[in-house]
């Protein structure tokens, strides 16, 4: 089992930045290549960023690429999101998830573990 916990989600003006963090706890974290998703209301849950085992290698949705980069720490167990040039259209739940994949995968379905969640709304 692997718990996954989100934080640094809040309100942001258009054109700001926040850094989301993921802390995991169980298993060994550098054996799970690492998923950020988001869901916003009334719409599926989204592909955000994903990151490798190693953090060698990552990818990201068409819609935040240069805006967003995933990054991860194997040995504090902590997966990163720096959002930066945020727009209304960011605003969701976001969710990290880890995946037993060396590669990140894109669909949701791949992933064996999410955390619950944070809350990021871009409004002025």
């Amino acid at each position: 089992q692997v718990q996954l916990v989100e934080s640094g989600g809040g309100l942001v003006q258009p054109g700001g930045s926040l850094r989301l963090s993921c802390v995991a706890s169980g298993r060994t974290f550098s054996m799970y290549a690492m998923g950020w998703f988001r869901q916003a209301p009334g719409k599926e849950r989204e592909f955000v960023a994903g990151i490798s085992r190693s953090g060698g290698s990552s990818s990201y949705a068409d819609s935040v690429k240069g805006r967003f980069t995933i990054s991860r720490d194997n040995a504090k167990s902590t997966v990163f999101l720096q959002m930066n040039s945020l727009k209304p259209e960011d605003t969701a739940v976001y969710y990290c998830a880890a995946d037993s994949s060396w590669f990140p995968q894109q669909s949701p379905g791949e992933y064996d573990y999410w955390g619950q969640g944070t809350q990021v709304t871009v409004s002025s």
